[in-house]
């Protein structure tokens, strides 16, 4: 590596935020962990003659949908929070968390709801066991990302964030919309293609 390309790579270093590479990188390697996930889901259902396995009810659509609809709202608010604090619009951005906040509560309460309404338990068979682990690991990285933005709203309310300091917000859009991302993809593969 010649000394003009490892002054470009500390420059470029330097550029990004810590709190920003840092999500990115944990972003990056909760999507391998759910891409696993998403292989065993994909080659399991390769094998089946029928997805879901005979004896076994596709999930309805109805609460999730609704949820799904509320996650992905909740995305574009945070985006707007990100907006507002970019120009300097603190209370704004507490309005957007807050919101942002209160769709994922939302959507953690729905998902518990249609857990308690499932035809089918996490013993049932090998679609179930896939459906209860990965949108149960899903809906700890949605608590996570509760817990995450409240944090950062709490900054925000304490005075830390402002027009020249704002990383730990984009860090927090970063997380989030990640989650949802995997929800679609989740929401997908055992709400919709099993119809």
């Amino acid at each position: 590596m010649s000394v003009s390309e490892t002054i470009a790579d500390e420059r470029a270093v330097r550029g990004t935020s810590s709190p920003i590479l840092g999500m990115v990188l944990f972003v990056a390697s909760e999507a391998m962990f759910f891409a696993a996930f998403f292989g065993v889901y994909f080659t399991i259902r390769a094998s089946q003659s029928s997805w879901p396995p005979k004896g076994i009810e596709a999930p309805k659509l109805g609460i999730p949908s609704v949820a799904t609809v509320l996650l992905v709202t909740s995305s574009f608010v945070l985006q707007a929070g990100v907006r507002a604090i970019q120009r300097g619009q603190t209370r704004r951005l507490e309005r957007l968390l807050a919101a942002t906040i209160v769709m994922g509560l939302g959507f953690l309460v729905l998902q518990v709801w249609d857990y308690s309404r499932s035809p089918f338990g996490i013993r049932s068979g090998i679609f179930p066991s896939l459906f209860y682990v990965m949108t149960s690991l899903h809906l700890a990285h949605v608590a996570g990302g509760v817990v995450f933005l409240s944090m950062i709203l709490a900054q925000s309310r304490t005075g830390q964030l402002s027009l020249e300091r704002h990383e730990p917000v984009e860090a927090g859009a970063i997380y989030w919309h990640f989650v949802d991302v995997v929800w679609i993809g989740l929401f997908t593969a055992f709400y919709l293609l099993t119809r």
